[in-house]
C-alpha cells in the first residue's frame, strides 16, 4: 500500500544532490504518477534548504527519460520538463537522475525553448555519460520540444485539473 506522501529525489549523474522534496500523490494513470507540491513545502534545491514559493504539479511518467512540472502564474514557465533518467521507485521514494537538458514552454507566448545544452555538453564529458544515455536524453528533448508546441497531452490541458488541486 502506498502512502499519500512521496519523496522526490533528483541527483546529478555523479550522485550530487540536486532537488529533494515531499509531494502529495494525486493519482496514477496511463501517463504516470501525478504529484502535487503546495506553496510552503520545505525542500532542498541545488543542495541547499529552500521553501517552495509557488505550488506545482509533477508528472513522473512510466518509463520515460523526462519528468514535468506544471506551474501556475506568476511562474513564467507554464510547463517545465527536466530530461532525466527513467524514474526508479523504492517504496514511496522516487529517484531521478537530472541530465541537465530542459524543455520549457513560456506562459503567455507559448514559446518552447530547449535549455542548458552547454551544461549537458560539459557534464557529458565531466561525468562520462554513456552514449546510450546521451541518445536517450537527446531523443526525449526532441520529442518534448514538439509535444509542448503541438497540443500533445498531457501538455495541452490534461494537467489543469491536477494543478487546480494544489493552487
Amino acid at each position: 500500500m502506498s502512502s499519500d506522501v512521496v519523496r522526490v529525489v533528483y541527483r546529478k549523474y555523479d550522485g550530487t544532490a540536486h532537488r529533494d522534496y515531499p509531494a502529495r500523490r494525486l493519482t496514477e494513470d496511463d501517463l504516470g504518477v501525478w504529484l502535487g507540491v503546495t506553496a510552503g513545502t520545505e525542500s532542498i534545491y541545488h543542495g541547499q534548504p529552500s521553501v517552495e514559493q509557488i505550488p506545482f504539479v509533477l508528472l513522473v511518467p512510466h518509463d520515460a527519460w523526462w519528468s514535468t512540472m506544471f506551474n501556475p502564474p506568476p511562474r513564467t514557465s507554464e510547463v517545465y520538463c527536466d530530461i532525466a533518467s527513467p524514474a526508479r521507485w523504492e517504496g514511496d521514494t522516487v529517484h531521478l537522475i537530472d541530465l541537465d537538458l530542459d524543455v520549457v514552454r513560456r506562459r503567455g507566448t507559448g514559446l518552447v525553448e530547449l535549455r542548458d545544452e552547454d551544461e549537458f555538453a560539459e557534464h557529458r564529458v565531466r561525468f562520462g555519460y554513456p552514449e546510450e544515455t546521451v541518445a536517450q536524453a537527446r531523443a526525449a528533448a526532441e520529442w518534448l520540444y514538439g509535444a509542448l508546441g503541438d497540443g500533445t497531452e498531457p501538455f495541452a490541458s490534461a494537467y489543469r485539473k491536477w494543478l487546480a488541486l494544489v493552487v
